[in-house]
């Protein structure tokens, strides 16, 4: 197994929590996608229509600027990437990520945080936007996921995804 990374967006903080702990308990290197424009409060009302985030998330095609890059992903070979469920999906920072960079050959791991609901489509999401990738269905995440619970799900997850290219 190779160098892993996780890269995550978080709106709140929850997101963000989790992703440090995960980078701690594998020993990845951490990535946080910052959007270049900053999401407010108003921003994130899901109950208002016209907020930021609602219109992105009913457009498809939105792909809000991220505001640095990783510097060399080609140094990875498995890329956790974590965000809070947005509309029963990845928000769509999460998808102008996956179409910043060529994720051929690797293995591209989501995870989440939500209140309520879980990932959905969100793997076949990703694999159509990195199609060289190798997507697997990820996990929803307690913001207080302890680093025992996320090093035994990364581990038990990439000894399965390993096993089966080796088979």
């Amino acid at each position: 197994m190779g160098k892993s990374l996780v890269a995550y967006f978080s709106a709140s903080g929850v997101t963000e929590k989790v992703a440090k702990n995960l980078s701690s308990a594998i020993g990845a290197d951490l990535f946080e996608i910052k959007p270049e424009q900053v999401y407010t409060m108003a921003d994130l009302n899901w109950m208002d229509k016209k907020s930021r985030s609602s219109v992105e998330m009913n457009d498809r095609s939105s792909r809000p600027a991220i505001a640095s890059k990783v510097a060399d992903m080609t140094q990875y070979d498995t890329v956790f990437v974590g965000f809070p469920v947005w509309w029963y999906r990845e928000p769509s920072i999460i998808d102008t990520f996956m179409e910043a960079y060529d994720f051929s050959g690797k293995k591209v791991i989501p995870f989440c945080t939500s209140g309520g609901s879980g990932l959905g489509d969100t793997a076949k999401n990703l694999q159509q936007l990195a199609p060289g990738a190798k997507v697997v269905d990820g996990k929803k995440f307690s913001p207080r996921a302890s680093e025992k619970e996320l090093k035994e799900w990364a581990d038990q997850l990439l000894a399965c995804v390993y096993e089966k290219q080796k088979g």
